[in-house]
């Protein structure tokens, strides 16, 4: 199966499935979405008002990560379930940690 993330300049991408008022903050493993494409399930206690759902997926991606805040951002879906996150640093090691965190495959090398 192939991953959520890919590598890229400034560092990865993911693509998350957030679940809102989903009854802890937390890392949910890897599904496979009926159109064939992987993403990161993250589960978050917060509602999806005012922002605090995205702000807590944030927060789970960051602290899983061991990054600040100010690493991680929402580059699309805001409103939607399938969320993009973009990840500063150094790819391949976020890549791996994600990997070992969710026990999928490590990525190629970008």
């Amino acid at each position: 199966m192939a991953a959520p993330w890919r590598i890229t300049r400034e560092g990865i991408e993911i693509r998350v499935r957030a679940t809102p008022r989903g009854g802890r903050d937390a890392l949910d493993g890897v599904e496979t979405r009926d159109d064939g494409s992987p993403v990161l399930k993250v589960r978050v206690r917060a509602a999806p008002e005012d922002g605090a759902a995205n702000a807590a997926v944030r927060d789970v991606l960051r602290r899983a990560l061991g990054l600040p805040a100010s690493a991680v951002t929402l580059a699309a879906g805001a409103t939607a379930r399938i969320k993009l996150f973009r990840v500063d640093g150094d790819g391949p090691a976020l890549a791996d940690r994600l990997a070992a965190l969710t026990g999928e495959p490590p990525v190629g090398r970008a």
